[in-house]
Formats: structure tokens, sequence, C-alpha cells
């Protein structure tokens, strides 16, 4: 008998949001990207982070009113709301990212589970905020995540979407295993998350190609070493003269990239994920109650730096 669970996975992959480009023009390329990725079979759609607005850390602002305009008060709103009610129609899930401003005045980069009747099922809050906070002089943008948000404060969690066990994280979280390991330890069996990644890093001269190889690494070795399905979502190409990365993938719990995004604009990816891939490597080689020795692993949680060697 053929035990075998599958899903509709798509990545909505977006090109540029410029500073002129108003919200609901936004909202209308998501969903004709949404009615893409449903004629292709997809369950759940995966959007970029920062999805609604352009990459807005990248601007010195100090007038706490322009800074205010690229953050939503509510989600949905109505300004987003066609977004839900598209969702509704066709009975599709998604994940998306946004600014989001809280009642009592909190900033958070966060992103959204949604379910196909368009309620929301589950929210996460950026922890691992790259950047600066300070205004820096002499180069060609600046990187304000820590400036214009707060750490989150939900920690990374689980969440039941289509009968099938989704953690969120963004962008930088990606680089960390930290972030799926918590994460898989919950069952997980599927990782989406949105980035916005910068071609040039500003700290050092990095080659760009280095920007996409060290997005892929991320992705597929902790697909693999946590035996997740990962759906990783691009806002990219060149946001009124700032370029950003591209490479939306989809990668199954072997490390394999099983779909790859070709431009560095609007494009649909999907794939049918079959989650007893995971399963497998769960039951036998990632079997954690098995396997796993936490009493060896203490460092990680008891230090935040590098330090001396254990005597």
């Amino acid at each position: 008998m053929n035990n075998s669970r599958t899903l509709g996975l798509a990545v909505a992959q977006m090109g540029p949001v410029n500073l002129a480009d108003s919200k609901e023009t936004v909202v209308a390329r998501l969903i004709e990207m949404m009615r893409d990725a449903k004629s292709r079979g997809a369950e759940v759609v995966v959007f970029p982070e920062l999805a609604l607005t352009t990459f807005f850390p990248r601007y010195w602002m100090e007038d706490q009113q322009e800074i205010d305009r690229f953050f939503e008060k509510a989600m949905p709103n109505p300004q987003v709301q066609p977004l839900f009610d598209e969702a509704k129609k066709l009975g599709v899930g998604f994940y998306l990212g946004y600014a989001e401003l809280t009642p009592n005045g909190r900033r958070f980069n966060t992103s959204i589970l949604v379910e196909k009747n368009g309620d929301i099922v589950g929210k996460y809050r950026k922890i691992h905020l790259p950047g600066h906070s300070d205004h820096k002089t002499g180069v060609p943008f600046q990187h304000l995540e820590k400036k214009y948000f707060e750490v989150g404060d939900l920690g990374f969690r689980v969440f039941n979407l289509h009968d099938t066990q989704f953690g969120m994280c963004l962008c930088n979280d990606r680089r960390w295993p930290e972030t799926y390991r918590v994460m898989s330890l919950q069952s997980a069996e599927i990782v989406v998350l949105g980035y916005n990644t910068p071609s040039i890093n500003i700290h050092w001269n990095e080659p760009v190609h280095l920007r996409t190889s060290t997005h892929l690494i991320s992705l597929q070795a902790n697909a693999y070493q946590n035996a997740l399905w990962v759906a990783a979502a691009a806002k990219c190409g060149s946001e009124d003269g700032f370029h950003m990365i591209g490479s939306s993938v989809i990668v199954a719990p072997t490390g394999e990239i099983v779909a790859r995004a070709l431009t560095e604009e609007d494009e649909v990816i999907a794939v049918k994920a079959d989650l007893q891939i995971g399963e497998n490597f769960r039951k036998h080689v990632f079997n954690f109650a098995k396997h796993r020795r936490p009493e060896h692993y203490r460092l990680i949680v008891e230090r935040v730096g590098a330090g001396e060697p254990l005597e």
C-alpha cells in the first residue's frame, strides 16, 4: 500500500518593488501569481519577505511618519484584503512577509501563514536581524533592520496548515542552523521563508556569486540535516537601482534543489512535495530520539559569542 503524502507547494518570487509602486499594484501582482500557482496544483504559495513594499531598510529615514508608511497596522487590511479573498476563492493557503506595526507601537519584520479559508493560522517575527542601526557613510546603501525592527518575540514555532506541520523564518534566519533545528524538534515537515538579499555586501568585498552560493548551501544543508522541505521566495532584481539576488528555490529533505527560479522577475515555481521523503530521514538517518546527545550541546545555548575552549 502506498502511504505517501503529497502537498502542492509553490514559491512566488517577486521582481522589484520600487518606491513609486502602489500597494494595490503589488497586491495585484501577488494575486496573479497565486492564480498561476493554483493552475499548477499548488495548495500553499510562499511569497517573499517584505512583499508589499520596497526593501526600505536600505534607506536612512528619521521622520517617523515617512517610516510608518511602509508598515501594516493590521493584517489583513483594506489594501491587502483582495489577496485573502482570492486565496479563499481559490482554496489556496499562503505565506506572506510584511512590516508589522502593532497597536502598542512595536515594529517587527513579520510573516504569517494563511489557511485556504483566509484565516491566519500562524505568525512569526524575525529573530536574526542583520545589519546595523547607525547611519553608515561611504557605503552604497544602508542595511537598517536593527534600526527599524525589534528582535522577534514569538520564537520559532510550528503550525498546522493543510494537515502538514509548517515552520516559518525570514531571510537572515535561514543562515543559522538553530533556526531549523528548533522547528524540526517540533516535528516540522516544511519550512517556508522569504528573503531580500542585496547583491553587494557593504561590509567587505564579497564576490556576488558567493551571495547566491551561501544562500543555497544554507537551505540545502539545513533541509537535509533536519529532514525538511524548504521553500524560499526572493524579492529580487533592481529596486530603484539597488540589486538583490534571486534564486528562489524549493529544496527536498535530500538536500536537492527540485525547483529553482530562472529570472529576477515575478516567477512561480511549483512541485508536488512528497512528505514521506522527510519521514524516511526522520526515522533513520536523523532519528533525533535515538541519536541526539543534547548534554554535549550546552554551549549552543550558554554562549552567544565564541569564547575559550572548554577545559
